[in-house]
Order: structure tokens, then sequence, then C-alpha cells
């Protein structure tokens, strides 16, 4: 891979929108050396509302980006998060007709195009099948099942599915800001590949992504996701419950859970107290850090026992699928002070937060390294692995060819449709979603 390839992540949230241009150093690490972000005033919950804002914040972002790091952004990797986003479990299966043969990619396709023709409800679609494990007649537990004999192959899937609409509205503003798509994924696995390690996705772990408008959890055991889902409440409903609770505007209620908020009110004492200055002469308003703390401390309350409850739904308490490596927290709401404590005192599990520094080369700006910035780091990582892919694949592909030039016309061609078949999940998951993309503009 060459030094100088560069790879864009486009993190549209619901309070901010980044941009973030990376490559890859001598020690494979990622080096940043282009950031931009501004206020997402189009967006709500992960979901566009207002095209013309979103662009205009879309375009802020790239020309802060491009203007620190001196390069030109032509194609990015987007983020795709939102309420509209939900996952299901999914079984299937194919009778082989020659059993007799090895199990090939092609079959293992036919299994996951069949996944496709689920019927879902108006206005949804499928849009991402991640295979999870395998039976080869009635034998279970099986990750790969390529190049073994057997006539019946089935599998269980992890089915992600989202509204068609918000998608392409989506595509409509990367487009419309000059941009094309290098790539699509989703947020909340953009996040784990930032902050997860291997040994945590194979010990079982829940990856709880708290932005400003939704919570997206992200679930890992013997290294394969298990269960996604959003939550959608996030950071901008506890300023909204703030600026109520205290008759205070919104700028001054996200300062105070910023500077002086809590997720645990014990914390605090009665004679703890803040001025806010009055509006326009007005007398300044004197609130208690206990009461704001208290207002914060209902509101995270509801959100960690919503996610909790799915962590249960997915089954946690099972002994198979407990979650040895816990709880790992990120994004902007994971810097709450206290919060990590109040998610081990409800969940019971052990928590720490995940900032995406592993990953990164050491002379990177340090704000980069804060969990807000996990999602974008994520998707830089993402484009990284998709041009490695693909240059891997070529590699092999040139290496096949010339392996074959000593076989037939009819045989090459043959060949070359095989390798052209090889395609990786992310590669079928991107091209699956181009197809709604077609018709956005």
């Amino acid at each position: 891979m060459k030094n100088n390839e560069l790879f864009i992540g486009l993190d549209i949230g619901t309070t901010k929108i980044v941009a973030m241009i990376g490559h890859v150093n001598e020690y494979g690490k990622l080096k940043i050396v282009g950031l931009g972000k501004s206020e997402s005033l189009g967006v709500h919950r992960g979901v566009v509302n207002n095209i013309t804002q979103t662009i205009q914040s879309i375009q802020a972002a790239i020309n802060e980006a491009e203007k620190t790091s001196g390069y030109k952004i032509d194609k990015v990797v987007v983020g795709i998060a939102g309420q509209h986003i939900r996952s299901l479990q999914h079984s299937d299966y194919i009778t082989r007709q020659n059993s007799d043969h090895v199990i090939e990619e092609k079959d293992i396709n036919n299994v996951i195009n069949q996944v496709y023709k689920l019927v879902m409800l108006p206005g949804e679609e499928i849009i991402h099948v991640l295979p999870q494990e395998y039976k080869v007649d009635g034998q279970g537990e099986i990750k790969e099942p390529k190049g073994m004999f057997g006539g019946r192959l089935e599998a269980n899937f992890h089915v992600v599915v989202g509204q068609v609409s918000s998608i392409k509205n989506i595509a409509r503003c990367v487009k419309s800001s000059g941009i094309d798509f290098h790539g699509i994924t989703l947020e909340p696995l953009a996040s784990a590949d930032a902050v997860l390690s291997i040994e945590e996705k194979e010990a079982g772990v829940a990856l709880i992504d708290i932005g400003g408008g939704t919570t997206d959890l992200a679930i890992f055991k013997d290294g394969i996701i298990r269960h996604t889902s959003v939550i959608p409440f996030g950071g901008n409903i506890i300023t909204e419950d703030i600026k109520d609770g205290c008759s205070i505007i919104e700028k001054q209620a996200e300062l105070l859970k910023v500077k002086f908020g809590s997720a645990w009110p014990g914390e605090n004492k009665e004679n703890e107290i803040v001025s806010i200055p009055g509006l326009r002469g007005r007398e300044p308003k004197e609130i208690t850090l206990k009461n704001l703390s208290k207002v914060i401390h209902a509101r995270v309350v509801e959100i960690i026992e919503q996610v909790y409850l799915e962590i249960k739904n997915y089954g946690h308490e099972e002994q198979k699928k407990k979650l040895i490596a816990g709880i790992v927290l990120t994004g902007g709401g994971s810097q709450l002070k206290h919060l990590k404590q109040l998610v081990e005192y409800i969940t019971g599990m052990d928590t720490r937060l995940g900032s995406p520094n592993e990953h990164l080369a050491g002379n990177n700006l340090i704000e980069i390294s804060n969990p807000t910035y996990a999602t974008a780091v994520g998707l830089v990582m993402n484009a990284r692995d998709n041009f490695f892919n693909n240059d891997k694949e070529l590699e092999i592909k040139i290496k096949r060819e010339n392996e074959t030039d000593k076989i037939d016309n009819d045989d090459q061609v043959n060949n070359g449709d095989e390798i052209s078949k090889q395609k990786s999940i992310f590669e079928k998951f991107t091209e699956k979603l181009k197809t709604f993309l077609e018709n956005a503009e």
C-alpha cells in the first residue's frame, strides 16, 4: 500500500459533521492530516430533515478539512446511522444439488441472496446481511464452510434494515456537496473498529456510542457482530431536559452539562451553586449543581436502561453469550462525568471509556484521540481497509492471470469470471447500497 494514498471519512451526526483525512505511515498507523467539523443544522436523530442546511454543513466541514490538510477531497466513506436503522436475526438454508462437490463461494452467496428476498415493512429494505455461523448437514458452529463436503448449507444471519428514503436523502446531500462515495458503512461498526480490540470482540463486548441524537449499540462475541440497535436518545435530550428543568436557553444548558454536569447526584453538595447570567438585563439565575445532576441522572438512567434491555435481549445472561469484556463507552456523550460508574452500577458489567488512539500514529493532534471522533476515525479506517482489500484482490487476480498464461482462452475467461465473483462482504454491502443511490439526485 502506498503511504501517500489518502483515506477520507465523513461522519454526518446530529450535533456535528466531521470530515477527516488520513494516510498510513511507515508503521501501519493512521496519520490524520486534515480535520474539518461544522455544526449539523439539518439532521435530527441521525435523519436528514433539511436538505439545504445539511449540504451547507457538509460543505463547511469538507472545506475546513481541505484547508487544514492542503488536499482536495473528491470521494469519502460515509457513515449511516439514525433511528430508522433496526436489526433482526434470521436463519436460512439451501440444499445443494451435488453434495460430492465441496462448498464454494457461490453456495455461500446463494444463501446470502435468499436473505435479501425477505419481505420487509413498506419503505424499508435490507441494507446489510452479516453471516454469523454456518451449519453443514446439521454440524454447527462452523465459521468458514468453504471447502467442506455437504448437501445442506444453513446459516444464521444478522440482518440490518433501514428506511430507503433516509439513506437516499443522505446520498443526495453528499452528492450535492460535490463529492462521490468511496464506500458506506454502519456507524456503530465504524466506531467499533476504532475503539475495540480483537481480544474484546472475541471475549464478548457491548459498544455503546452516545451521540447527540441517538445512542448506538453494537454487540460482538467470538469476533462476530451479534446485535446492533439504535436508541433514539442521545446527548441532546439531556441538554433539552436541563433547559426545561432550569428554565434557561439551550446554549447555557449545553455549557452547564459539559462544564458542571454529572451523572451521579451524590457527588455534589447542596451549597454548590452556579450562576447563569440573565437575559437582557434580567437578574442572574442560580442553579445548584445537585439539582443539575439530578436532571441529568434521570435521563441518563433511562438511556442506559434501554441499552441494557437490548443487551439482555441479545442473551447476555446466558453463559454461552456472556460478554466477558463488558461495556465500552464512546462518542461525545460518553465524556459526561461519572457516567462510567453509573453504567457499572446499573448493569453490573465492567466498563471502560473507548478512545480511537490505538490505531492512530503517535504524532496526531491530541483532539483526534477524543471519543467524540471515534466514528470518524473508524470511517477513515474503513476507507483504508477497502483500499487494501481491493489492492490485495488485484494482486491475486494478476497472479492468477499469470498462472493461466499457458491455459487456453476459454479457460482464462472462466477463471476471470470466478475471480470477479469473489467479492468481500463489505463490497457486496456497498454495491447493494449504491443501488439505492442511483435515483438519489
